[in-house]
């Protein structure tokens, strides 16, 4: 193996580590099953049984819910009022635009800015409920999010999530105790997030929404935190469709643009993405393969004409500078000898 060559393949492995790494969490991602810190059906109690009081409730009885203003759509009026009607002992905060910025500005000034510049108000709805989570904890609930039972088996937890579908997990679900070692992290990253991305639907998933907050509990998870550190994760069939699940869904997406289709597309054949991915990284390291091939040759053909045309020059060169020499004495030699026989034929 030529140094070139091993110096070229040395430096696609590095490269080639260096994307994967960067994306590395991503990557887990689509391999977690949360099985580790699931809340399963077998540890809570029965929506109406009487040991639901005795277990101890940490999180503050508190929801949160987020608008852009008071008026709250009468297509989610329905899901508001199921979950009124089942808490009623509950403390209700509507976080409007406005409010929530007098908030961050008050409690978290230097995040002001970024709250500010988020390009779309999603952003600022997202980033909104991570801070009133760690402030005051609590439940934060989306509008289009109804409640089939009480919340209160799952204020036993110190922080919860819900797995979402077909990997991560979602925010528009989640509850914790003020100032969890979680959602500190969650509102720490903010800005370093805070990147614009090609589409609209990426942006907003992956500085603010449930794409970041995955990204984030994964990371977190690998720390190994200690119980009262821990996060543990509603899973799909807690959270929805059947009659012990503790929320009903009504359609939102309010916010999703025309690139949501597509990237909704993209996730429900993400296995197709992920090998169509994989062959396309394997064709452009055999076309950078192929055009270090190819600079080798026009190297090796550059080189053979350079030194042909060197040694020809100098062979040239050679010959001359032997001939010339060489008639000269022999012209030198005619001459003395004529000069010497001319002497003798006076004498």
């Amino acid at each position: 193996m030529s140094r070139r060559l091993l110096i070229f393949l040395l430096i696609s492995l590095v490269i080639l580590f260096l994307l994967i790494r960067s994306i590395s969490t991503l990557l887990l991602l689509l391999v977690e099953n949360a099985a580790a810190d699931a809340i399963h059906r077998t540890e809570l109690p029965s929506p109406n049984s009487s040991l639901i009081e005795q277990r101890p409730q940490i999180i503050p009885k508190i929801i949160h819910q987020t608008y852009k203003n008071e008026t709250i759509p009468e297509v989610w009026l329905d899901a508001q009022q199921s979950c009124i009607d089942l808490h009623p002992d509950y403390e209700y905060i509507l976080w409007t635009d406005e409010k929530s910025r007098e908030f961050i500005a008050a409690e978290y000034p230097w995040f002001l800015d970024t709250f500010d510049g988020y390009k779309y108000p999603i952003q600022r709805a997202d980033s909104i409920r991570y801070f009133v989570l760690t402030y005051y904890g609590g439940t934060y609930i989306d509008l289009d999010d109804g409640c089939n039972r009480r919340l209160d088996a799952l204020l036993a937890y110190p922080a919860w999530l819900r797995r979402t579908v077909p990997t991560g997990i979602s925010n528009d679900a989640m509850g914790s105790v003020p100032q969890h070692p979680f959602f500190l992290r969650v509102i720490e990253s903010l800005q370093e997030y805070d990147h614009h991305w090609l589409l609209p639907y990426i942006t907003v998933m992956y500085s603010t929404g449930p794409l970041f907050l995955s990204v984030i509990w994964k990371d977190y998870m690998q720390d190994s935190p200690s119980e009262t550190s821990r996060v543990r994760v509603l899973m799909p069939n807690e959270y929805k469709k059947y009659p012990w699940s503790f929320f009903t869904h009504h359609t939102g997406n309010s916010w999703h643009g025309k690139d949501a289709h597509f990237i909704f597309w993209m996730g429900q054949h993400w296995m197709f993405i992920t090998f169509c991915g994989f062959c396309l990284a394997a064709v452009a390291g055999f076309g950078l393969f192929w055009a270090y091939r190819q600079f080798v040759l026009l190297e090796a053909q550059y080189r053979y004409r350079y030194t042909k045309d060197s040694l020809i020059t100098s062979l040239s060169s050679s010959l001359s500078s032997s001939l010339l020499p060489r008639v000269s004495f022999k012209g030198d030699e005619e001459a003395a000898k004529t000069s010497y026989d001319l002497g003798r034929r006076d004498d």
